[in-house]
């Protein structure tokens, strides 16, 4: 396989992708920050309900992968003679090196203390021999692997509940459930019967299938699964819907229950104070790399 490296602009960006992907037979194209390590670095990133990130860095670097070095020069030769992509700049033809790109995969992801205790662990790793409670999750389409803060901190605070806490855990609602770790962990932990939601369908079906694996009974649907009340309640979102949804997440938990929400960056936890006011007092509980985790118990 060969490499073919271009620069270009952000408003030619997607077009290139979907011409390299498209007609010259790309394999996989991959776009880069150009200005990436330098003080023209920038990040893209969104919010819901915010306006939406540029499609691509002001300088992008594209890397489209052929199956041979003669399709990787062709392609570079109709975009040099294509008036529309003077501004493309080729900057590398190169031979990709054979790689077991499975291991290689497999690798960037170990398994992840939540306690030493408590881990996460994927299929292809043993778990540590310290370990009493394990789930087993490989990464997927939906986000939940226990890597990222946000998670890790709900996880935590799932782990570390004292028993007679837990033991009241009757009814547990993972609103927002990616792949269904915050559910299992709750399952895992002493929770009778616990609905997880999300409007993405491929979510719904990981966290179907990852509760399988790990040998716990999710019930996982849509939002409209969520009916009633519930001991626990956890939403790992943003911070902009867990503000829109405050009315929804807080009629959700029952006397004497508690909700958890992550997905807040610490600039952001007086805003989440303020949208839950009329119904509870949320409270910093945890901080992880700028995120916080923020908890409020019910009255009984």
């Amino acid at each position: 396989m060969h490499e073919l490296v271009l620069q270009a602009p952000q408003p030619l960006v997607e077009a290139l992708a979907d011409a390299l992907l498209g007609e010259l037979d790309a394999l996989s194209v991959s776009v880069e920050d150009a200005d990436a390590g330098s003080e023209h670095e920038r990040p893209l990133f969104g919010e819901p309900g915010l306006p939406p990130p540029p499609a691509a860095w002001p300088h992008s670097t594209l890397r489209a992968l052929f199956a041979s070095e003669a399709q990787a020069t062709d392609a570079a030769t109709l975009l040099a003679a294509h008036e529309d992509t003077r501004e493309v700049r080729v900057l590398a033809i190169a031979p990709v090196p054979e790689a077991d790109w499975v291991r290689q995969t497999q690798a960037q992801f170990a398994p992840v203390e939540i306690t030493p205790a408590f881990w996460i662990v994927p299929s292809w790793h043993a778990p540590p021999p310290q370990a009493e409670r394990v789930i087993r999750l490989d990464p997927g389409q939906a986000f939940g692997t226990g890597t990222h803060a946000t998670t890790r901190m709900c996880l935590r605070w799932i782990a570390t509940q004292p028993p007679a806490r837990r033991a009241r855990w009757q009814r547990v609602l993972d609103y927002g459930c990616g792949s269904g770790i915050l559910a299992i962990a709750a399952a895992l932990h002493g929770a009778r019967e616990v609905d997880a939601v999300d409007i993405d369908a491929a979510a719904i079906e990981a966290t179907r299938a990852n509760a399988a694996a790990n040998g716990v009974t999710v019930r996982a649907g849509p939002p409209e699964l969520a009916q009633g009340r519930y001991a626990l309640v956890l939403a790992n979102i943003l911070a902009q819907p867990l503000k829109l949804l405050a009315p929804l997440l807080a009629g959700h938990v029952d006397a004497g229950g508690n909700l958890v929400l992550a997905g807040i960056l610490e600039r952001q936890a007086d805003e989440l104070r303020a949208a839950y006011a009329p119904w509870c007092a949320l409270d910093v509980v945890d901080r992880d790399e700028g995120w916080v985790l923020m908890h409020a118990a019910f009255a009984g």
